[in-house]
């Protein structure tokens, strides 16, 4: 169940959502240093991780599920967000160079359609970056955040996800090792929980960040040679078949097959 948009939007204007948003934005900024010239999507709640590429984008639209709501975004410009319904994005087929899903795979009934919904929408060789709540890390189990109110995936669930909508995992990372609290202590020291939790405690970060590429299967030709599939055939020939067809039997058994005759 997805959380309300108003929700969404008080906590990232709070003290820990900003916090939040300047960690999440750091791993994302190392996977995408420049998007100019880029067609970006967000998918969720994706605007507050959106907004360092709106000076240098050539496009960045702000999708936002129908169960959640919509708000303006961004604030300082002209609206460039849209309601839109999962699996059904109101864009043509290669629209996007990128996209970026946020509080969207864990909040969906059907994740693996919103996700191939988002492949449609990707141009040949797009990438997306995922984010969702870590099933080994803390912030899952803390309701403190909005990350404790999805669905969490281990990084083989992910993964396995990503592989069965035809994304091809390029590079994932965890982010978010500081413990949720609203401790100033600890709020304020948050660099320093990363630093160190990237080196002691890897695997138990609050987060999992995916960045993956769309693929696009390309048909086989075959030339001259002997297609290896084997086709199915009609056992009869039907009124009105094409003249080009003929049945032939087999010796020693009463089924009869189509070929075409040679030429």
């Amino acid at each position: 169940m997805y959380l309300d948009v108003a929700d969404l939007r008080t906590f990232y204007e709070l003290p820990m959502g900003q916090l939040l948003r300047g960690l999440i934005g750091q791993h994302i900024r190392c996977f995408w240093p420049d998007l100019e010239k880029q067609r970006l999507i967000g998918i969720g709640y994706a605007g507050p991780f959106m907004r360092p590429y709106l000076g240098n984008a050539e496009r960045c639209i702000a999708a936002m599920p129908a169960q959640q709501g919509a708000v303006p975004w961004p604030r300082e410009a002209d609206t460039a967000s849209s309601l839109v319904l999962d699996g059904c994005l109101p864009f043509s087929d290669a629209s996007f160079d990128r996209a970026m899903m946020v509080h969207v795979l864990d909040h969906s009934k059907d994740a693996a359609d919103v996700l191939r919904e988002a492949w449609r929408v990707l141009a040949p060789g797009g990438r997306v970056i995922v984010i969702v709540p870590n099933r080994r890390g803390l912030w899952a189990r803390s309701e403190l955040s909005p990350f404790g109110y999805g669905r969490p995936y281990s990084r083989s669930q992910l993964k396995e996800l990503m592989q069965t909508c035809q994304f091809e995992v390029l590079r994932d990372e965890e982010a978010l090792f500081m413990p949720p609290t609203r401790a100033g202590y600890i709020l304020r020291s948050a660099t320093t929980w990363e630093t160190i939790g990237r080196k002691l405690w890897p695997a138990f970060g609050g987060l999992l960040i995916m960045e993956a590429e769309k693929k696009v299967f390309r048909p086989v030709r075959i030339d001259g040679k002997k297609n290896p599939l084997r086709v199915l055939r009609p056992v009869f020939v039907p009124d009105g078949a094409p003249a080009g067809l003929k049945p032939i039997r087999r010796s020693g058994a009463d089924a009869v097959r189509v070929a075409r005759t040679s030429r």
